[in-house]
């Protein structure tokens, strides 16, 4: 025999339907709501880095950790004033501002997985001695005394609360400088190729096929058409937008031109400091440009 709901019964399963309704709502908004990014930009002593803490609801990830010991303090505090868990510590590049401070973060840390792509690790275990023997006697007690070495990671996507954090570029010619992408924010970040307000770091790229590699990328993050750009190296108060790839796209125009007009590092330094006068770290010019015309090796 049939039983029949009485109209509290059919009252009480009509408010635990909308209920469930609403929760199931509720979380579905707060999944697709983006994620929080937290920039630490630091001063000309660390050529001006960036590190982001990423983070939801609960859970974080921070993208590269600084130069010195005190950046990674600093990048510390960030991550403790969040209140979130740091899961996992990305580190996007080979260079010592992107992962001298990890030593550091992971003391304070120690649960936080470091980890990188292939070839951002091959590059940092195959340097660090060297890296290590130049700047310990510059940095004195800024200097890392353990370094950690970031595990190879062989993914290309990082997850945190259900958001996707793509890494790009991690192939070909220039695989050992990635970048990463964030959909649901349509943020471009954890990268070296994109400056803005700051002299680029030309020595990098002494050959045209180099320099040509640089600008496919950052063309290819244009394509993205993205909301926001976290530059990897940045003048401080610089807005956080698609501008700062246009930046680096047309210093690199700049360069190459500039280059071909001088017979001189002082000529160039001179032309590319007319055409960027508020440029920051013109450490970075002056060495690029001596490198470029034959002064200096690199």
């Amino acid at each position: 025999m049939l039983a029949l709901a009485t109209n509290d019964e059919n009252t009480m399963n009509l408010r635990t339907l909308l209920l469930s309704t609403l929760l199931t709502s509720n979380i579905a908004i707060a999944d697709e709501t983006p994620l929080t990014l937290d920039v630490y930009n630091a001063d000309s002593n660390s050529f001006h880095v960036n590190a982001t803490l990423v983070y939801g609801r609960t859970d974080a990830i921070l993208i590269d950790t600084g130069f010195t010991k005190a950046d990674a303090l600093r990048i510390a505090a960030k991550v403790i004033d969040s209140g979130k868990q740091l899961k996992t510590i990305f580190i996007s590049q080979a260079d010592p501002d992107y992962y001298f401070g990890a030593e550091v973060l992971q003391q304070f840390f120690p649960n936080a997985e470091v980890i990188t792509t292939p070839a951002v690790h091959q590059k940092i275990a195959a340097k660090l001695k060297g890296k290590l023997a130049f700047w310990t006697p510059k940095m004195g007690e800024n200097a890392p005394k353990n370094p950690v070495v970031p595990k190879v990671f062989n993914g290309n996507i990082l997850k945190i609360e259900g958001h996707t954090i793509e890494i790009r570029g991690a192939e070909g010619e220039h695989n050992h400088r990635p970048y990463l992408w964030i959909p649901d924010n349509k943020a471009i970040l954890g990268n070296v190729a994109v400056y803005a307000n700051v002299h680029l770091w030309m020595a990098d790229a002494q050959t045209q096929a180099e320099q040509n590699a640089w600008a496919k990328q950052l063309n290819e993050m244009k394509a993205l058409n993205p909301d926001v750009v976290i530059p990897g190296h940045m003048k401080a108060g610089t807005q956080l937008d698609a501008a700062n790839i246009d930046f680096s796209i047309q210093y690199l125009k700049d360069f190459a031109h500039a280059k071909q007009s001088s017979d001189s590092s002082k000529l160039l330094i001179d032309k590319m400091t007319n055409s960027y006068p508020e440029a920051v770290l013109p450490m970075a010019l002056s060495i690029g440009a001596k490198v470029h015309k034959g002064e200096m090796k690199w």
